[in-house]
């Protein structure tokens, strides 16, 4: 059968999106996993499904499988491409919008220029600092600058869910990293039962950071939504950054602003691009 798809990105982290209103996608995960290679298959981090809502307290439905056939329970870049192709594509046409993920209902706001989105804001929701609900195997109430050995190593995690678990590390320079080392030993270990996604991030300046970011299922992004927030989140309660205030997260693939409130919500603001459209052959 032949399957029409939507190449996107979002501050570099580019997935390929299927318009599930029109067509069913059988077995997402297998296809994930064939049209993420970016030798045979399209590339890309992953692919995600835009649906119907399963209610009327949404919009509509998004799920995203990772480059190895993994479903994430959410994605701030991909979140806001799905907002722009529901509202370039006139399926939404309302400039506040609410999306269901399995990590909860978003609220996304839409600027537009000349009739298109060009970058959207995110309700990413309260962050979750609680170790039973990231999850990760340390006690306490939270998980905050605490030391911790992986890989024969002892880091300084701090650890948050902004829908999905991050291990968060400050460290002196980014750039000097052997992520494609450091990133398994962390996304695989035992104190991590669901896997997790880590962050390890350089303090530029107040409300100023860079990341570098190993993702569960996909290895090194050039962003990831979650992943700043979760590290703005622990620049905050690491006293890096001012809560209320506008923090800039410096990635490979550009920058996303996040704004970690006193009520303990998380909003994200970045931008979002249409590639290319293509139509792929499957079996």
């Amino acid at each position: 059968m032949e399957l029409r798809f939507t190449k996107m990105h979002g501050c570099g982290n580019d997935y390929i999106y299927f318009n599930g209103f029109d067509l069913e996608i059988q077995s997402p995960e297998t296809l994930s996993v064939r049209l993420s290679d970016r030798h045979t298959g399209v590339g890309g981090d992953g692919i995600v499904l835009i649906l119907p809502p399963r209610g009327g307290a949404a919009d509509a439905r998004m799920r995203i499988f990772n480059a190895d056939g993994s479903e994430a329970q959410m994605c701030g870049n991909g979140i806001r491409c799905v907002a722009k192709y529901l509202y370039d594509n006139g399926m939404v046409t309302k400039e506040r919008m609410r999306i269901e993920t399995l990590g909860g209902i978003r609220e996304i706001l839409v600027t537009t220029q000349g009739g298109r989105v060009s970058d959207a804001r995110v309700d990413m929701g309260k962050a979750v600092l609680s170790p039973g609900l990231i999850p990760v195997n340390l006690p306490g109430d939270s998980v905050i600058n605490r030391p911790v050995t992986i890989g024969g190593a002892t880091y300084a995690i701090t650890c948050v869910s902004t829908g999905n678990p991050h291990a968060v590390t400050f460290c002196e320079d980014v750039d000097a990293l052997d992520l494609p080392c450091l990133g398994p030993q962390f996304e695989s270990n035992a104190l991590f039962p669901e896997r997790i996604n880590t962050e390890f991030v350089e303090v530029l300046g107040r409300n100023h950071l860079k990341m570098r970011v190993w993702e569960r299922g996909s290895g090194e992004t050039q962003a990831c939504g979650t992943g700043a927030c979760a590290s703005a989140v622990a620049a905050v309660l690491n006293g890096h950054c001012d809560r209320g205030a506008d923090v800039r997260v410096g990635l490979i693939g550009g920058e996303l602003v996040v704004r970690y409130r006193e009520d303990e919500t998380v909003f994200m603001t970045g931008d979002c691009h249409k590639v290319f459209e293509g139509v792929m052959e499957y079996e």
